[in-house]
């Protein structure tokens, strides 16, 4: 008997499945308030010099602010103040005589900085003056926490194999709501972050073990539908942040109020259902068969358990070693198949995340403000995962991926050579690559959970979610090349997205594939899934490449 075949005759996609989807997306819009807070809480508001040391000096009484402003800050090429600079001592002939300004000596800052506080009342560079010669240190901040992550995906991986999806996912709930409120509570950076790096380690557990808590729920002819609905939760979050933001604009209590959902979750997680699947491979028939019954009965497909026992589970998965071994990382690399297909799904994950995470921390770029290009970035995600389900469907998930990573490469070109001065096309550029990135996105985390059996597909998605971590935590300090050569950080994404898409090309199609259960699934010719009019017959089956 196929794990398959039982899904379908208990409903492969019916109100059971979506209780499971509906639950998870309170803690699934966690995801990217975290993910892309650093766009909000590390921003670099308008600023210049504290001149009150200045104006201590006397002789600046009688100027109005701008005079005051134009006597002791020198202006930059541009004609905008200095934003780091300051005159050792007022410089009153500007006032009737701007046009060598640049060339007058300026030191340093002296007294520290004043900020616009316009948009924002508190954020990381307010807070602990990250700007001028520390400018760097808001970026490596992003980096921080996505070291955490990296590291999370290895950790949450490891654990949930080993001690279930459900149990692991609460772990996951609370760490993240104590290391993210300690963060608020930072008395100085070096603190904020450590506990930045322990949120990315904790709230990553969600977002691996949630996608492959609900892929194992649901059938063949659903995955790709169910795929796309979950990543909805990160569109929806990415479209919610910056109306968060914008009413929340201190960053203490925007961190905090972006975590709250995951208090609400931790108490929704009761009626979560444990992974059948993951069960019966663990050999835990019992309670897989008490979930299976859940299923059944939500389903209105009661008739399906009434016969069943739970030892006759046990023929669901033919692995002689399924209730005693423990399988590792190790095991991605033991077989080759398997190996080689570890290595590609590395590959094609670090290009979809370090160019997704490229385009979407540089929110700068529009002329807009962060709120309104935040917003767009979200926008497109929609229309993007609406273009990628029919893909999915319709050419398959490996050209799906292939297509996304090149296009968003190709877009990065394009915006190589579109002068700075042709803003809106640059716009609608870079809104097309966005949205290609996020379709890619989308399909690596389906295409992935597909690939990998299922004893250890929380490893293989742990693993490619470390390797993308990777390339997220450098995405973020990859921008500040920009001051080696302008277009650096640009030329660098577009090469990797083309390169990833390539690699992409050698990696086996699943649509219409049965989920593999053991390695030797992997190692072994896969088979179509059979029609649903004949679900229980394996002969059916037909063999492809």
């Amino acid at each position: 008997m196929k794990f398959e075949n039982l899904l379908v005759e208990l409903g492969g996609f019916g109100r059971h499945q979506a209780m499971v989807i509906l639950l998870l997306v309170i803690p699934r819009l966690t995801l990217p308030f975290h993910f892309l807070l650093n766009n909000f809480i590390a921003a670099v508001p308008s600023h210049h010099c504290d001149i009150s040391a200045l104006e201590a000096e006397g002789g600046l009484e009688n100027l109005t602010r701008e005079q005051r402003l134009t006597v002791s800050i020198p202006p930059q090429e541009d004609g905008e103040l200095s934003s780091c600079q300051i005159f050792s001592e007022p410089q009153f002939h500007l006032l009737s005589d701007f046009s060598n300004a640049t060339h007058l000596p300026a030191v340093p800052c002296q007294s520290g900085w004043v900020f616009d506080n316009s948009s924002f009342i508190s954020t990381l560079a307010t807070e602990w003056d990250l700007v001028c010669d520390q400018r760097g240190m808001t970026k490596v901040t992003a980096t921080i926490f996505f070291v955490g992550v990296m590291v999370g995906a290895a950790i949450f991986g490891t654990l949930s194999d080993r001690y279930g999806r459900k149990r692991m996912l609460l772990f996951s709930y609370l760490l993240s709501i104590f290391f993210a409120v300690a963060s608020a509570f930072s008395v100085n950076f070096a603190m904020f972050a450590a506990m930045r790096f322990f949120t990315g380690m904790a709230i990553t557990g969600i977002s691996i073990i949630s996608i492959v808590l609900c892929v194992e729920w649901v059938d063949i002819n659903h995955r790709t539908l169910v795929g796309v609905l979950i990543s909805l939760d990160w569109s929806t979050g990415t479209v919610l942040l910056p109306g968060i933001a914008y009413l929340v604009n201190d960053w203490r209590y925007l961190t905090i109020a972006v975590t709250s959902p995951l208090a609400l979750a931790t108490l929704t997680w009761w009626w979560l259902p444990e992974s059948a699947r993951w069960l019966i491979a663990n050999g835990r028939l019992d309670e897989a068969h008490y979930y299976l019954t859940r299923c059944a009965r939500a389903n209105n497909r009661e008739q399906v358990m009434m016969d069943m026992k739970p030892h006759m589970l046990s023929t669901v998965i033919m692995s002689a070693d399924r209730g005693n071994r423990k399988y590792s990382y190790l095991d991605l690399v033991r077989t080759p198949k398997l190996r080689r297909m570890t290595m590609l799904t590395g590959c094609t994950w670090y290009g979809v995340a370090f160019t997704y995470y490229g385009i979407s921390l540089n929110i700068t770029g529009f002329g807009l403000d962060v709120y309104v290009t935040q917003l767009i970035y979200g926008a497109i995600e929609l229309p993007a995962k609406i273009g990628i389900y029919f893909s999915l469907h319709k050419i398959g998930r490996r050209y799906s991926q292939v297509g996304t990573l090149i296009g968003t490469g190709a877009c990065l070109a394009v915006n190589l050579f579109v002068p700075l001065r042709m803003k809106l096309l640059r716009t609608m550029v870079a809104v097309l690559g966005k949205g290609l990135s996020e379709a890619s996105f989308t399909c690596v985390f389906l295409y992935t959970t597909e690939l990998y059996p299922t004893v250890l597909r929380q490893n293989g998605l742990g693993f490619s979610s470390f390797v993308a971590r990777v390339g997220v935590s450098l995405a973020p300090l990859v921008s500040l090349l920009d001051g080696v050569w302008g277009p650096l950080p640009q030329v660098l994404f577009c090469s990797v997205a083309l390169l990833a898409g390539l690699l992409a090309l050698l990696l086996p199609e699943t649509r219409n594939v049965r989920l593999p259960e053991t390695i030797e699934d992997v190692e072994q010719t896969r088979k179509r899934s059979i029609s649903t009019s004949e679900h229980w017959k394996d002969s059916e089956s037909v063999s492809i490449n």
